[in-house]
């Protein structure tokens, strides 16, 4: 007979964290050929990527903030302070990253999120195709996830 008793706990703690994750890592990577062929490989770990600007006196002027990951580059923060927008700083640290990860770690393809009062179409100019928008996310906001084919151009 199995047991359908079960006693279901919900506060924060990190061991848990960290074995709940481990186990569906475990769990998943089983399961998946694709993610068994990961195994044992540098694309199988997070590697951080973070590309940042400092001004004319060493302030931060902007930053990337992201991670590579099976051959994909993953752009998390991108922020340009107010006095530097419409420079094109966003676009060169975009452009760094994206080289660094195309370059130095064989990556094929980006992918990042953005919500519609951000930039979204600062991302399309530079090559990003939307491929899924989740509205309301949160209320009154629409999220917008986009990819872009590093390789694409390239010989």
């Amino acid at each position: 007979m199995v047991s359908r008793m079960f006693r279901i706990e919900t506060e924060v703690d990190r061991e848990r964290r960290d074995l709940l994750r481990a186990r569906l890592l475990e769990t998943n990577t089983a399961a998946s050929p694709v993610l068994r062929a990961l195994r044992g490989t540098p694309r199988e770990r997070e590697v951080p990527l973070h590309v940042w600007a400092l001004d004319a006196v060493g302030d931060l002027a902007g930053g990337l903030v992201g991670h590579s990951w099976a051959d994909w580059l993953h752009v998390t923060y991108l922020w340009i302070d107010d006095r530097h927008r419409g420079t094109g700083l966003g676009s060169r640290l975009l452009d760094e990253a994206e080289r660094i990860a195309r370059e130095e770690r064989g990556c094929g393809a980006s992918r990042l999120e953005t919500w519609d009062f951000q930039a979204p179409g600062f991302y399309q100019k530079r090559g990003y195709e939307v491929v899924s928008v989740i509205p309301d996310y949160p209320p009154g906001i629409t999220e917008y996830t986009l990819t872009k084919n590093l390789r694409r151009g390239q010989l």
